[in-house]
């Protein structure tokens, strides 16, 4: 039997995933016009309708329906193959979805420790900022900050989170101590809006109302939309940030700021390792990342408990 092209294959899978012709076009980078012709001309070869079309909606029929789960396979298999293939003879690969504030301040400065351990694995980091589809952007696992109830996937827990206020040393030495958080009506507030709360100013209410702080004005400051941005500029000495404790790990070890105050507040959220439900031909890869992170939780856990 003679094979339709590729390209038809993959329009025809895109538009039953997507159920539309103009996200498929998106997403493959041509037009709703290719597209359409790309599924007709299948139709043409197979001798069968595949999709119903109505002016708003797009629906498989019995016949696409039956054809998806084996073109999905066949189109899977194909990029397995041409991934292994690209890698070179014994390459070994992992992609990783992470946030980008999770990224630069925790996995980075700790990379070269897992390329110590695991010299033939080439690890690929993607940085976004949504909750990646493992399967669709060809993604191994993720590390997110969350609830960890997130459906069709395996979840781990990695680390709690907390926020206190943090600042550099020079701050202090140069506008005297802070030694009750009534003192930080003193200093300009940093806010890092991507911390999880009810709204952009809801995270330093909490502290304050936590810590006993009654006489500061919590929507006063500037605003980040990264936390990596917000704990920069407390670095650089622009106002106190109510910072991510797991995130400001490096920064207070190395004394690039400070911790004024003891007080904790404790997210509702934690960092969970995502991965997929199925074992994947990467298992063998996912395993060593998972053990290598794990074994960076348990110095965490112990560095935390000496530090309380």
């Amino acid at each position: 039997m003679i094979l339709p092209p590729l390209s038809s294959l993959r329009a025809f899978e895109a538009v039953a995933r997507r159920l539309s012709f103009t996200r498929a076009a998106d997403e493959l980078h041509v037009t709703p016009g290719a597209i359409s012709q790309q599924v007709r001309s299948f139709e043409l070869h197979l001798g069968e309708k595949l999709f119903e079309r109505t002016k708003r909606s797009v629906a498989l029929t019995d016949a696409g329906a039956r054809l998806l789960p084996d073109i999905q396979a066949g189109l899977e298999v194909l990029s397995r193959a041409i991934n292994k293939k690209s890698t070179g003879s014994g390459g070994r690969t992992l992609t990783i979805s992470v946030a980008p504030s999770f990224a630069s301040k925790w996995l980075m400065p700790r990379l070269s420790d897992f390329s110590e351990s695991y010299p033939d694995i080439d690890l690929r980091i993607s940085a976004t900022v949504g909750l990646a589809d493992l399967k669709r952007d060809k993604v191994d696992l993720a590390i997110r900050l969350g609830p960890g109830s997130y459906p069709h996937v395996q979840t781990e827990r990695l680390f709690s989170e907390g926020i206190t206020p943090l600042c550099s040393p020079d701050l202090i030495k140069g506008k005297g101590h802070m030694r009750t958080p009534n003192d930080l009506r003193k200093h300009r507030l940093l806010h890092d809006t991507s911390i999880p709360g009810d709204n952009e100013q809801d995270s330093w209410e909490r502290w304050l109302a936590f810590a006993g702080g009654m006489d500061v004005q919590a929507h006063r400051g500037t605003r980040f939309s990264l936390a990596e941005l917000a704990m920069q500029a407390a670095i650089d000495g622009a106002g106190v940030v109510l910072g991510r404790v797991v995130l400001a790990e490096g920064d207070l070890a190395a004394g690039r700021l400070v911790q004024p105050f003891k007080k904790v507040l404790p997210l509702e959220v934690s960092y969970f390792l995502v991965t997929a439900r199925e074992k994947s031909d990467r298992h063998r890869e996912i395993q060593c990342f998972r053990e290598w992170l794990f074994s960076r939780r348990k110095s965490h856990l112990r560095e935390s408990r000496k530090s309380s």
